[in-house]
Formats: structure tokens, sequence, C-alpha cells
């Protein structure tokens, strides 16, 4: 016990007395995890995308038919009018897709991919089972969790949220995402 406790005291001997810039650099925030990399890839990668899908629905880019082809497309499914379901949900993989990848409203964004993703499977993939390959949910249920998950764990440090209170991520912006998608989804169903 003696030696246990002369360790000790020897132990705090042996530290040097608090240096100023020790003490300022305790003050620093902590520099970017590898998760906080990690979800600023998955950020990037889905909101990106989706920010690019939906450019093609508004603005006919990468590829795509444009905002009156997508609009008659939509009429087709039973959204009428079509261009005004065509416009919002371009705007919502747009805007959502943007906003995820800053990692700005996080929240929100996700909800707009959610609620974008429960029409689709609703309307277009539903009806083809899972997989992707016969025209499935796959994607679908892809990007939904992935929304889901960033909503719930936050958009990490390198993102615009990270001073806002909804910047951490957790239940209440989880919930917040997968209701709001899931009642404008149901709403837009029932027109």
């Amino acid at each position: 016990m003696f030696a246990k406790l002369n360790l000790r005291r020897s132990a705090r001997a042996t530290e040097p007395a608090a240096h100023p810039t020790r003490a300022a650099d305790r003050n620093a925030p902590a520099p970017p995890t590898a998760a906080d990399a990690g979800l600023l890839l998955i950020r990037l990668t889905f909101g990106l995308l989706m920010a690019g899908h939906g450019a093609q629905k508004l603005f006919g880019l990468f590829g795509g038919q444009g905002l009156t082809a997508t609009g008659k497309g939509f009429a087709a499914l039973g959204f009428h009018p079509g261009k005004l379901f065509a416009t919002v949900g371009g705007l919502s993989e747009f805007l959502g897709g943007l906003g995820l990848a800053a990692g700005l409203f996080t929240p929100l964004a996700a909800a707009a991919l959610i609620g974008v993703m429960i029409n689709a499977m609703a309307t277009v993939t539903g009806a083809h089972g899972l997989w992707d390959t016969d025209g499935g949910v796959e994607y679908s249920v892809c990007i939904t969790v992935v929304a889901l998950a960033v909503a719930a764990i936050g958009p990490g440090r390198l993102a615009a949220d990270r001073f806002l209170p909804w910047g951490q991520g957790g239940w209440k912006e989880a919930g917040f995402a997968l209701g709001l998608g899931g009642v404008v989804a149901a709403i837009t169903l029932s027109l």
C-alpha cells in the first residue's frame, strides 16, 4: 500500500506544471473523427445523387426528361395536375438532397427524401417486389433508411447543422423526419 501511494506521489511530481498553450488546446474543438468523415461521405453521396435525381425532373439535367415530360409521367400515375406533383417531387429530391449533402436542416432534408421515397414505393416500385432488377423497392428502401439514419445519428461535425439544436441527431430528429415524411406522403397519396 505504501508503495502504491509513493508511486502516485512520484507520478504527480513528474507531471509538468500547467502550460498556458496546453490550457488553450483543451478548449480548442477536437479534430474531425473517422465517424465524422464517414457521415460526410454518406451525406455527400446520397445527398448529391438525390439532388441530381431531382435536377433530372426539374431541369432536364443529367439525361433527365425535364418538368413537362416528368409531369406527364406523374399524371399517368394518377397525380393531377401532373406538373405540380412533378415539381413537388423534384424539389423534394433536389432540396432534400442538397440539405442532406450540406448537413443543413438535416431532419427536414431527411423528411423530404423519406416522403418522396414512400410515394415512389407506393406508386411505382411496390408492385414489383423487393429487388431493383425487377423494378422493386430496393433502391427506395435504401435511400429511406440512409436518410432516417442520418437524422437519427446526426450529420456529424463536418456539417452546417453542427451548432444547431438538431445537429446532434437523436430520437426526436429521427421521429420528426419519419413522421413528417410519412404524413406528407400519406396526404400526397390521398389526393
